[in-house]
């Protein structure tokens, strides 16, 4: 049985952080369960029901692609990564808009006590283009958000820095709909050495 594309709602991993807190150690290069970090976020996002699943890489982009499969993936280099998550989630907006996606639904790498349990409850507030959710923890907002495309003009032009959709977001806090996942999920970051106890 097939999907109607029309009605896609794809992934948008984010990974092409540099790790500058972890040494320089690219994030989507992490090893979590004997394999690269990025593999373990497409699978989730897979397993969560998004299709196609987009890949925003950058730091090592070359390496990333050579040692994690991403077969099946749509694979975006971001050459500005440096300037923040702002430049990846526009390079991700700008290849969606090529494709008939009706909704992206953003994961960040080194998030992965996100599973595909929250993906798929944020995946199924999608319901037009004009959609906005967001996983919440405990009542405040967190990953994955999922933007329907009406959005997604104004999300890039607002990306900066590493505040990437936050400004946006705020403009339209009446419209967001927050999806509690606290109960299935955990939304730590991998940022420090401290955070890597986190990786199995």
């Amino acid at each position: 049985m097939t999907t109607k594309s029309t009605d896609a709602v794809a992934g948008l991993l984010l990974a092409a952080g540099g790790g500058r807190r972890l040494g320089g150690r690219p994030k989507a290069l992490l090893e979590h369960r004997g394999r690269p970090l990025v593999e373990h976020a497409v699978r989730i996002l897979r397993a969560g029901g998004c299709d196609p699943v987009h890949v925003v890489l950058g730091a090592a982009a070359g390496d990333v692609r050579e040692q994690a499969a991403l077969e099946g993936c749509q694979v975006t280099e971001n050459p500005d990564w440096e300037e923040g998550m702002g430049s990846s989630l526009r390079a991700g907006l700008e290849a969606l808009a090529a494709t008939e996606a009706e909704a992206a639904l953003v994961l960040l790498v080194d998030q992965p006590g996100i599973g595909a349990a929250a993906v798929a409850r944020v995946r199924a507030a999608h319901d037009s283009p004009a959609s906005l959710a967001a996983a919440a923890y405990g009542g405040e907002r967190g990953h994955p958000v999922l933007f329907g495309r009406d959005h997604w003009a104004g999300i890039a032009a607002s990306a900066k820095g590493d505040r990437g959709a936050r400004a946006y977001l705020k403009e339209h806090a009446g419209a967001m709909r927050l999806v509690e996942c606290g109960d299935i999920a955990e939304a730590y970051d991998i940022d420090t050495e401290a955070d890597l106890g986190h990786l199995e």
